[in-house]
Parts: structure tokens; sequence; C-alpha cells
């Protein structure tokens, strides 16, 4: 059997600080965008060169944080309600044979300055610090296939829950105002897509639960079938 290494060549800096609440593809948060620091030695303004011409990336990255976990023959998507059982390569789960992740991200512009080459991106669902091996421009002609079929997931996922705030959040959202513009529809949408566990849904027992995104410690409470903000306090 061979084996491979790869370099980083890059390193991924993203709103959402820890992998819970990351969305589970890319585009379905508007204001969650991100930028690529690329790493030396490919930290040269002539390794992009041309790469403004596209508005699409495919991003190659390591699932750093769930590698030491190995590999299942077999996962439960949360599509499915975290129920039914399928192989793992009719899924994009991350406990895979080679922890290789891939993402299709809009491409919004490009920052050389001095040493640093940034790709400023658009809504992501990697965490921060995501290591990336690859980038590569997205062909519509090529990768667009209007007609494909995507078994459990043909459609996107619709926000499941209705996000409300408490007095205090809505007290510290007017606070940030001037440097998040976005915030709370930012959190909205996070917290919209129902970021539980999936067994964890249906449960009708009031529970908390925290995230930190940006450099907030968000904290919220399940109230029945909706996700109330109870603050979101400095990290």
């Amino acid at each position: 059997m061979t084996a491979f290494t790869f370099n980083e060549i890059g390193r991924i800096h993203s709103p959402y600080k820890e992998k819970f609440a990351v969305p589970r593809q890319p585009g379905l948060v508007e204001d969650g965008g991100g930028e690529l620091h690329l790493l030396p030695p490919y930290n040269q303004a002539e390794a992009v060169r041309g790469l403004e011409a596209f508005s699409h990336l495919w991003v190659m990255f390591i699932f750093h944080q769930t590698m030491e976990g190995g590999w299942r023959p077999t996962v439960r998507p949360p599509r499915l309600g975290g129920n039914a059982r399928v192989g793992v390569f009719a899924t994009r789960s991350t406990f895979r044979p080679n922890p290789l992740g891939m993402s299709l991200v809009e491409l919004k512009g490009i920052r050389c300055q001095g040493k640093e080459v940034i790709l400023q991106l658009g809504s992501l669902d990697l965490v921060d610090g995501t290591p990336v091996v690859d980038i590569k421009p997205y062909l519509p002609f090529a990768e667009s296939q209007p007609l494909a079929v995507a078994g459990f997931a043909q459609e996107a996922p619709e926000a499941e829950m209705p996000v409300t705030f408490s007095p205090r959040a809505e007290s510290q959202l007017a606070e940030n105002l001037a440097r998040y513009p976005h915030l709370r529809r930012f959190i909205t949408q996070v917290l919209g897509q129902d970021p539980r566990p999936a067994y964890r849904k249906g449960e009708e027992l009031e529970r908390d639960y925290a995230v930190h995104l940006l450099e907030f410690n968000v904290k919220w409470r399940v109230i029945a079938d909706q996700n109330q903000v109870i603050s979101l306090d400095p990290n």
C-alpha cells in the first residue's frame, strides 16, 4: 500500500472557532466568510497569478480536529436524522480513511501585501485554523451538472428553527453594531440550521448550549422548537 505526504499550503481564518455549529455545507450562512492565508514557500503572488479571473474555488483541506478518531465503514448522516447508517463513501463524513475534505467557496478577492498572500473567501463550512493542502479553480462547464442526483441531499437544508434574542443579547448586539453590523443575521443563520447533534433533535426539555463564533461566546437555550440567544460575551 502506497503512502503519501502532503504539504500544508495555507490556513483558513474563519468565524467558526470550533467544529460545533460549523455549517454542514458552504453557502448556508450569508455572513460566514473568511480568508485563506498562504504559507511559505507558497505565499508568492506568482502562485495565484490569474486566479482572480475565477469566481469560485475548490479548497482541499485536512479534517484536523477529527483525524485522530480514524475512519468508520458506515456513518449516520445528519440529513437522515442521525439514525440510518450508510457507507462512509456515500457521505461527506469527517471520519474517512484519509482525512481529506473539499469545499466549493466563492473567491471574493486576493490581497498581496509584502510576504502575505491572502485569498478572501465567501461563505465557509470550515473551522478556524483548518490546514489547506491545495486549491483549484472551479470550472462551471465541467463541474456544474444540473441533472445530477444527490441521494439523500438533493436540496439545500432549510433553516430549521426560529431564533430569538433575550434583552441582554439585544443589548450586546447594539454594543457591537459598529464593528459587526451583520452579527444578528450571522448568529440567526448559524443557529437556524439547528447545529445540535441529530440524536438530540426532538428533545422537549430545555437545554443550554454555547459556541465560540468570531470573538464571542454565544450562549443559547433550546425551548420547544426555537433557539433563544441568552448572551454573546467576549471570549
